[in-house]
């Protein structure tokens, strides 16, 4: 994957530099919660809009199987999934590709706050496959496949 075919990668950018001006200013140890609202303040001062605790209904021919509560919706292009935990589990990133099946958006990124650095994990749908590369900096990197 090079550069040139980085799913939404400026908007990738401010999201991230928004996750680590949260994470300079409050540090790991918080509730969820806190960076959660954190980042409703943040992301708009690098130039993005955010929708906070969107629901979404996963239909089944025609009708109403589930309901997802998504962390945020960024410029309606790119999910957020926030945790406060010790590290990004798998669990996480298929979490997330399931919300990108069920909208058809294209990029998730789990952001975790819980770590003495920020972390985060691309997960990537398209095309009826996924990606994750290993963290947000090492894009360069070949992707993994979930399948």
């Amino acid at each position: 994957m090079t550069d040139n075919h980085i799913i939404e990668k400026e908007l990738s950018y401010r999201i991230m530099a928004a996750a680590f001006a949260v994470h300079n200013k409050l540090g790991p140890g918080y509730p969820e919660k806190v960076y959660d609202e954190a980042m409703d303040r943040e992301l708009p001062l690098h130039g993005v809009t955010v929708e906070s605790q969107k629901k979404i209904t996963l239909m089944y021919d025609g009708k109403p199987l589930s309901e997802f509560v998504l962390d945020k919706v960024v410029d309606g292009r790119v999910i957020l999934e926030l945790k406060a935990v010790s590290k990004i589990l798998p669990i996480y990133q298929q979490q997330a590709l399931s919300y990108l099946k069920a909208t058809g958006l294209q990029l998730a990124i789990v952001i975790n706050f819980g770590a003495s650095r920020v972390q985060s994990s691309r997960v990537v749908y398209t095309k009826g496959k996924a990606f994750v590369p290993k963290t947000f900096p090492e894009l360069r990197e070949p992707p993994v496949t979930l399948d």
